[in-house]
């Protein structure tokens, strides 16, 4: 999820998309939450870890 939201980010910076830019921020800060809570231990969407 961090990686797609990454990807998103610099097209959509390239492009001038902002819809791009703003899913993909929305991504990776999402992505980066699942990953400290699946890191920490706590459950994510069912799982154990997260990623």
């Amino acid at each position: 999820m961090i990686t797609l939201g990454i990807i998103l980010l610099v097209i959509g910076f390239v492009t001038g998309i902002s819809i791009l830019w703003t899913i993909g921020i929305i991504l990776v800060v999402l992505g980066a939450i699942f990953f400290l809570l699946g890191a920490m231990g706590h459950a994510v969407a069912g799982r154990k870890h997260y990623w």
